[in-house]
């Protein structure tokens, strides 16, 4: 009962962040933007049914170094440094649960992507003279395919899900950001972050361990 309100909190809060609150002041901003993730953080100490309790705790902790990036991320390089942490919370909480062979078509679409991106993002900004920059975004791509790809071994259709959303947020997010204006970034950013984040805490309740795979 409790998780279905959060649940619908979650919506609303996300809602009224996205689509309601001015960009100034950006305290307010900030403050709007972080309940959402609080609500999420909430939901996921509330799931349970899971095999794996580390997997819980990992994940919980993902959402909270998220969650203070979402902050941070107005002092990008700051911000960036953050969510490369969070991601890779979130790729030992996913080495923690069933590890399935990748589909070849999941490889596919990975390797297509972070070629891509490294070659039109990256590729840009050392264009531009930003050679630390585009080697932070080489560095930060590198993490999210890793996050990508474990997050198809586990089979889990939460986790598959959160983590594609996430990987369109950021790419979103930089796109924007270097390359060229997106028409509803920042709808579409935080639509997909707060999903991603929110699949991620719902995985929990169907998390099935690496031990048990093997029974």
């Amino acid at each position: 009962m409790w998780s279905k309100i959060i649940g619908v909190l979650i919506a609303i809060m996300g809602i009224i962040y996205i689509f309601f609150i001015p960009s100034d002041p950006v305290s307010t901003k900030i403050i709007f933007k972080l309940i959402p993730m609080l609500l999420i953080i909430l939901f996921a100490s509330l799931q349970s049914g899971g095999e794996s309790k580390k997997y819980k705790i990992l994940i919980l902790i993902g959402l909270t170094v998220c969650m203070f990036a979402d902050g941070l991320i107005y002092w990008f390089i700051v911000g960036l440094i953050t969510f490369l942490i969070g991601h890779i919370w979130y790729i030992f909480a996913f080495r923690n649960i069933k590890q399935t062979s990748i589909p070849k078509w999941a490889i596919a679409l990975l390797l297509i992507y972070g070629l891509s991106m490294v070659i039109w993002l990256a590729g840009t900004l050392w264009s531009q003279g930003d050679t630390v920059l585009a080697l932070a975004v080489i560095i930060y791509i590198a993490v999210i395919l890793t996050m990508g790809w474990n997050a198809f071994q586990t089979a889990n259709k939460f986790v598959i899900i959160g983590a594609i959303l996430f990987i369109f947020s950021d790419s979103t997010l930089a796109i924007n950001k270097f390359i060229v204006d997106i028409p509803f970034s920042d709808a579409l950013i935080m639509i997909s972050y707060y999903g991603a984040q929110f699949m991620f805490a719902l995985s929990i309740h169907y998390s099935v361990t690496r031990k048990n795979l093997l029974k």
